[in-house]
């Protein structure tokens, strides 16, 4: 059993004890601390909180917990139900709430559910205000309202069509181009609520042919949620037995999009935003923002079309902050995250989609053609067991001597720029491991980058361990 506690939500596994998994009275506590951090930051008790579910499991005693958490505080919630994530980042906005709590665990398995929390933008809160949350929920000292003012709860279920309406309505979606070309999709939606709004946007863009996979919300998800090559073996042959043009995977909360090649071959959840935004820049000149974690395609291609690229620590949080400093007009993460602007500031599966499929159109080549034309690199993913408390500092010194002649950034942990790779390396917040990225011109030589790299950190804590 497991309970992460963290600035941007908590989450866990359903059932076990109190502290230790995300139980009913855990649920409540904290939903009780975010009311209480709400009211406190707009002065008023009956505020207004949107929430929404995907589709796992849990999803219907989460959801009544929380609404009646927030309705005992004085809330007045308008309930989405089965809803995205970036629906109810836009559905906050579009009612003027408060904030919002999206019961989701993202590409977690069925046994996890979450509350990810927003502000009144409909943005994930910061992390001074996710401090703020997390020390309510140890004050046991919280009035709840009285019989007069407690709070009211209103249903509303059209919000994943003002979502596709809203994302119809932006000039570079280009519907009738898109029907005119009589696209054959597959669409795996892992049985969540990706299953309502894909298929649904998908229509209202004029695509008739649709190949529906794991598309009945049930929460039983059909193959681990995460959208990675190797889950996705069924849709991979599906898209080659019906010749389709293309094949569509979103995680449970459709935040996150992964797309699949007319020959079954991934097209690679890092090339997703590099496809969008070669499309956006082909329209019109600016700037981009990946995390440090995310391909070097991006930079390349923004640079070579006038824009400028910048990096942020990774997070989605860190990433729309440093889109709105740098005025970006596409941006997201490596993980098939599309953070677009001119439509909101999350990510958003749906409106990726959308900006593809228009490019698709626009290009009228495969997609195994497409993704030919990009600067091509390769990434490898990895973990380091730390037997010690490992100083980062200490890394970073060690590795400084080693390669005296590389470009270091220490934005979020440690990223090490050559001319053809890199390698970025961050301890993990919840287990005693330290991630490592890489990436080089062939796989080969991004996993041989990392081996090194990985023999370096070994080697400093024997030192560390040596009396």
């Amino acid at each position: 059993m497991t309970l992460i506690t963290s600035i941007s939500g908590i989450r866990g596994t359903i059932g076990g004890k109190q502290g230790e998994s995300l139980t009913p009275l855990d649920i409540v506590k904290f939903t009780t601390a975010y009311s209480k951090w709400c009211q406190e930051q707009h002065q008023k008790q009956n505020c207004t909180i949107v929430i929404g579910r995907d589709a796992r499991i849990s999803g219907s005693m989460v959801e009544g917990l929380v609404v009646n958490t927030l309705v005992a505080m004085g809330i007045h919630v308008v309930n989405l139900g089965l809803s995205t994530t970036p629906t109810v980042e836009m559905a906050v906005v579009m009612e003027k709430a408060d904030g919002g709590i999206i019961l989701t665990a993202s590409h977690n398995p069925k046994e996890w559910n979450a509350l990810k929390l927003l502000n009144h933008k409909g943005e994930f809160i910061s992390a001074q205000d996710g401090e703020k949350v997390l020390v309510y929920a140890q004050n046991t000292d919280i009035e709840f309202a009285s019989i007069e003012q407690i709070g009211t709860c209103t249903q509303k279920t059209d919000y994943i069509q003002k979502h596709i309406e809203a994302i119809l309505a932006l000039p570079l979606v280009k519907k009738e181009l898109i029907s005119k070309q009589n696209f054959t999709i597959v669409v795996d939606a892992v049985n969540s609520s990706g299953g309502i709004a894909v298929p649904q946007l998908l229509k209202a863009l004029g695509i008739e042919n649709i190949i529906e996979l794991n598309c009945n919300p049930n929460g039983h998800f059909a193959h681990n949620p995460e959208p990675l090559p190797e889950h996705l073996t069924e849709i991979s042959k599906v898209v080659v037995q019906h010749k389709a043009d293309l094949g569509i995977v979103v995680d449970p909360d459709v935040d996150r999009l992964a797309l699949v090649c007319e020959d079954g071959s991934m097209f690679g959840e890092e090339y997703t935003l590099v496809a969008v935004a070669d499309y956006i820049l082909s329209h019109k000149t600016g700037n981009t923002v990946s995390n440090l974690s995310s391909t070097r395609a991006l930079r390349d291609i923004t640079i070579k079309k006038g824009g400028q690229y910048s990096a942020s620590a990774v997070g989605e949080v860190n990433v729309v902050q440093e889109m709105k400093r740098i005025n970006a007009v596409i941006g997201g993460e490596g993980n098939g995250g599309i953070i677009y602007p001119d439509l909101h500031y999350g990510r958003d599966a749906l409106v990726g989609i959308a900006l593809f499929l228009s490019y698709l159109a626009e290009k009228k080549q495969p997609m195994t053609k497409i993704k030919a034309h990009f600067p091509q690199y390769y990434m490898y993913k990895g973990k380091i067991n730390l037997s010690t408390d490992l100083n980062l500092s200490a890394i970073q010194d060690y590795l400084q001597k080693m390669y005296s002649n590389a470009h270091f950034n220490t934005t979020d942990g440690i990223k090490i720029d050559f001319e053809n790779s890199w390698v970025h390396l961050r301890k993990s917040n919840t287990e005693p491991i330290m991630r490592i990225y890489t990436e080089a011109k062939s796989y080969e030589k991004a996993e041989q980058l990392a081996q090194e790299v990985i023999s370096c950190v070994h080697n400093i804590q024997k030192t560390l361990k040596t009396p």
